[in-house]
């Protein structure tokens, strides 16, 4: 069996919407042109509209696509369970609706051999975001650098588009496993601001190369963005993350 160079981790929840669409079709039809081999894990966060359902048809029917199917744990819990499975070079995540395509992967592909950790930016593109949404994102910028501090090299931590290597994959990801307990089932969706500062953050503590690259993004409208909620909890998420700093949890993990 060929080696997998490329594991591209896709969390799902509630997405049949996007699923309609044929974004897997595309993610499949861009990958499939590629000279390397590759997986898609999809990640099923406990799903409850139909999703589950679609995804086991759809990997029955597309070779290198594989469905996880884990208890409702967030974004953060199931990115880092797709992460821990993957058995590529390389491991991306995703966001289903693609707001930042798959193509833009060609984008980050040359950095790959000199650094750990490559990330997309949409620090100057936002391309039909509402007034709200640009606030928010200009406004989380601020407040992460205020609270949790500078992450060297990086503006935008919120891009939902980055790619590890084997080695930070799985020394990251199973110290925030650890750190979570493993991450507890919850209700309702959440998509944590916190998670994306807290890996970087730790990325930079363990001294990984990380590079910022700009990619094309699209708004994708979506009913679980809560401007004022969304932004309370982002504060939260980061007041904690600067707690935990100053108390050394995240030492020795």
């Amino acid at each position: 069996m060929n080696k997998i160079y490329l594991s591209v981790i896709i969390p799902c929840y509630n997405e049949m919407a996007n699923l309609q669409k044929g974004v897997l079709d595309k993610v499949g039809h861009f990958l499939g042109k590629q000279k390397y081999q590759y997986e898609v894990i999809i990640v099923d966060d406990g799903s409850t509209d139909g999703s589950q359902e679609f995804l086991r048809k759809f990997v029955k029917d597309n070779n290198n696509f594989i469905l996880l199917e884990n208890s409702h744990t967030g974004k953060a819990g199931a990115v880092t369970a797709g992460m821990l499975k993957a058995q590529g070079d390389y491991r991306l995540f995703t966001d289903m609706d693609q707001a930042t395509p798959i193509e833009e992967l060609d984008k980050l592909s040359p950095f790959l051999k000199d650094y750990d950790i490559v990330i997309g930016s949409r620090s100057s593109q936002r391309k039909g975001a509402p007034w709200t949404r640009a606030l928010m994102g200009r406004g989380m910028i601020f407040l992460r650098r205020v609270i949790v501090g500078n992450i060297e090299g990086v503006t935008d931590t919120q891009c939902g588009f980055k790619i590890f290597s084997q080695k930070s994959s799985l020394n990251l990801f199973e110290k925030l496993k650890k750190f979570h307990h493993g991450f507890k089932t919850i209700s309702g969706s959440a998509v944590k601001a916190g998670f994306d500062v807290e890996l970087l953050f730790l990325a930079q503590k363990e001294g990984y190369k990380i590079k910022e690259v700009p990619v094309n993004w699209l708004y994708v409208e979506s009913r679980r963005v809560s401007p004022v909620k969304d932004s309370l909890s982002a504060f939260t998420d980061l007041i904690n993350i600067k707690v935990n700093a100053i108390k050394g949890k995240y030492n020795n993990l």
